[in-house]
């Protein structure tokens, strides 16, 4: 199968499940996701309606169904979604995230637990909106965390967040001026930043994991880094086992599964 003929397939395949209706009552779903492994079951959240109805969008259309999980990291995480993998061998262009996506939707009360369902996403380079993958999905499986590995993780965290602030304020400056036609050096538009960046700082505190948060990661394990970066929209509630099964799988240079790891199946099981 060459390349023009996955893109032709992946993105016909997506335009019929896009033009399809999500269904109504989507409450409290429950997917079932059968792999070659064994099974799997998840809750969608809710609160993160966006990505709770594009998932099931997919499912309902069988979009899973002959996918492999192309990206397994032990004591980290297993990702899956790519149309590409349906191919045997895994095609090289795996893991491309050349797929549409969908707007972020973060929410404090849903963070990087083992077991957590999250929207694998491209790097803030190419995607400062953080937007998510329509397609690619990961399930965290992670390490148990001590205090000081928590406040290192805080202190990281901290950092990344005033770094993509001040990115932020770079590109509003320069775009601000370029519309009113002021011209400015690039100096100047730093020094206005760093005001911005000035004023954030003397207004907020650093960030700190929530105490029941941090208790979950000290005897769940996670993986807290990712935390309001990655949208997470639903949990495991059966087959962490799997997951765990999954994860430890033999895996090549760039973290590929030696032996294909498939989802066979994805249905909703609690209508």
């Amino acid at each position: 199968m060459n390349k023009i003929f996955i893109r032709i397939f992946t993105f016909s395949l997506l335009f019929v499940v896009l033009a399809c209706k999500a269904p109504r009552g989507n409450e409290n779903t429950v997917i079932l996701i059968k792999t070659s492994l064994g099974d799997i079951k998840v809750r969608l959240y809710d609160d993160t309606p966006v990505h709770r109805d594009n998932f099931i969008k997919l499912v309902n259309s069988g979009f899973y169904e002959g996918i492999s999980f192309h990206r397994v990291i032990n004591n980290f995480m297993i990702q899956a979604g790519d149309p590409a993998t349906r191919t045997i061998p895994i095609a090289k262009t795996a893991d491309s995230l050349n797929t549409y996506t969908i707007p972020a939707e973060f929410n404090k009360q849903h963070f990087h637990k083992k077991g957590a369902l999250a929207a694998a996403r491209e790097g803030n380079d190419v995607n400062p909106e953080m937007r998510s993958s329509g397609t690619h999905f990961y399930i965290v499986q992670g390490v148990k965390l001590t205090d000081d590995e928590l406040i290192n993780v805080e202190q990281r965290i901290t950092s990344n967040i005033k770094q993509s602030l001040f990115d932020k304020s770079l590109r509003q400056v320069a775009d601000s001026a370029r519309l009113s036609g002021t011209l400015l050096s690039e100096s100047e538009i730093q020094e206005i930043a760093f005001v911005k960046m000035f004023q954030y700082l003397t207004t907020n505190e650093d960030y700190k994991i929530p105490e029941d948060q941090r208790i979950v990661y000290k005897e769940i394990g996670g993986v807290p880094r990712l935390d309001g970066t990655y949208t997470v929209f639903g949990e495991v509630l059966e087959g962490l086992d799997v997951v765990d099964k999954i994860a430890t799988v033999k895996t090549d240079s760039v973290d590929k599964p030696v032996t294909d790891v498939k989802i066979l199946k994805m249905k909703i099981v609690n209508k």
